[in-house]
């Protein structure tokens, strides 16, 4: 009897296709990470305790009220649609690239009501948005 040993193959996991698949997945991840916008109003959310900054141009103040009435710049609108405010930001004839808007709400006020004057601001191209708010002195 012949008993001669086998050469023996050492096991092997072969990983260039795992490789493969990995880097194919962080392309396609780096790629689609582009696509996602983060929003096109850029808000800037002053601070309670600093003092506000004089600025050329007045800032036009959108208010709305506890019922969700919209006053731009001190005159109240007609009514709660967004069509009516976007005409009232339109006949302020101020540019909307230099101008900045500040939007004061009421603490009770809907948040369907400042989102929506937030949407008609950022649709007509106000690119500096601020939202208004007071100390925790001013407020008791």
């Amino acid at each position: 009897m012949n008993f001669s040993r086998r050469q023996s193959v050492e096991p092997e996991i072969n990983v260039t296709s795992l490789i493969d698949v990995v880097l194919l997945l962080v392309l396609f991840f780096m790629v689609s990470t582009s696509f996602v916008q983060d929003g096109r109003l850029k808000v800037r959310l002053p601070e309670s305790s600093a003092d506000a900054e004089r600025r050329a141009v007045d800032p036009i103040v959108i208010a709305v009220t506890v019922n969700g009435d919209y006053h731009v710049n001190g005159r109240a609108l007609a009514n709660q649609s967004p069509e009516t405010l976007r005409l009232a930001l339109e006949r302020s004839g101020q540019p909307a690239k230099s101008t900045a808007v500040t939007i004061r709400a009421d603490a009770q006020a809907s948040h369907q009501a400042v989102v929506t004057a937030m949407d008609v601001v950022g649709r007509l191209g106000y690119a500096q948005v601020n939202i208004a708010t007071v100390t925790q002195t001013e407020a008791r």
